[in-house]
C-alpha cells in the first residue's frame, strides 16, 4: 500500500475548509488515503514572518470576497464566521486526541468543526463549544462532553498538537491547506486539481 496522503490544515483557514470539503475523495480515486494534520499557523507565521491574511491590508480584503466566490463555485455552505481568524488550538487538541486509535472518528470530528465554524458560521474556539460539537457528532460513539473537556487539558495532548506542527514546519509547511504527496509538497485548495493530475501520472 502507498503511503497516506498528508493534508495540513489550520481550523482558521477557510481554503483549508474547501480543500477538506475534497481531499478523501480525491485521493480515494487513486487508491490512497489522507492523514488529516491539523496546525496552528500562528506557530508557523513565527517562522515565516507573515501575519493571518486578515490582519493584512488589501489581503484581508480580498479573502473575503475570494471565500464567497469559492464557495459559489463548489456550491459549498459558507458564512464568513464574524470570529475569523478564530483559535484553532481546542479543536486542533481535541482531533489529535482521537487521531491515532481513531482516525475516522477524528475526520468525523474535523469536518463537524470545519462545517460549524464556515458553513454556520459559529465561533470554534471555546473549549466548551469543541466539546459540544465532538459529543454531537461523536456521542453514538461514545464520546462525550465531559471526556472532550478533559482531552483539552491533558498535557500529552497539548504536547501532541505543539510537536505536530513544529514537524510540519520541518517538513516544509507554511500555509494552510498544504498537501504532500509521497514528499512533494502542493500549497492551496486550487492545487487539489494538480494532486490529482500528479497522482493519475505518478508526477512530472
Amino acid at each position: 500500500m502507498p503511503d497516506p496522503i498528508d493534508f495540513y490544515f489550520d481550523f482558521a483557514s477557510p481554503y483549508g475548509y474547501f480543500a477538506s470539503l475534497r481531499i478523501d475523495e480525491l485521493a480515494a480515486a487513486h487508491g490512497r488515503s489522507v492523514t488529516w494534520r491539523p496546525i496552528l499557523l500562528g506557530a508557523v507565521f513565527k517562522v515565516t514572518g507573515m501575519k493571518p491574511n486578515l490582519e493584512q491590508p488589501l489581503r484581508g480584503e480580498y479573502l473575503t470576497l475570494d471565500a464567497g466566490r469559492i464557495a459559489r463555485l463548489l456550491g459549498a455552505p459558507f458564512t464568513f464566521p464574524d470570529s475569523a481568524p478564530v483559535n484553532g488550538v481546542a479543536a486542533s487538541r481535541a482531533v489529535y486526541w482521537l487521531a491515532d486509535e481513531h482516525p475516522e472518528q477524528a475526520k468525523l470530528l474535523a469536518r463537524a468543526l470545519y462545517h460549524a465554524h464556515f458553513a454556520e458560521g459559529r465561533d470554534i474556539g471555546p473549549a466548551d463549544t469543541v466539546a459540544e460539537i465532538a459529543a454531537r457528532t461523536l456521542g453514538s460513539l461514545g464520546i462525550d462532553r465531559a471526556a472532550v473537556s478533559a482531552a483539552l487539558q491533558d498535557q500529552t495532548v497539548k504536547d501532541r498538537l505543539r510537536s505536530a506542527t513544529d514537524e510540519a514546519v520541518e517538513r516544509g509547511v507554511f500555509g494552510s491547506p498544504f498537501v504532500i504527496v509521497d514528499d512533494e509538497p502542493f500549497w492551496g485548495w486550487d492545487r487539489l486539481d494538480m494532486v490529482d493530475r500528479w497522482l493519475a501520472t505518478g508526477g512530472w
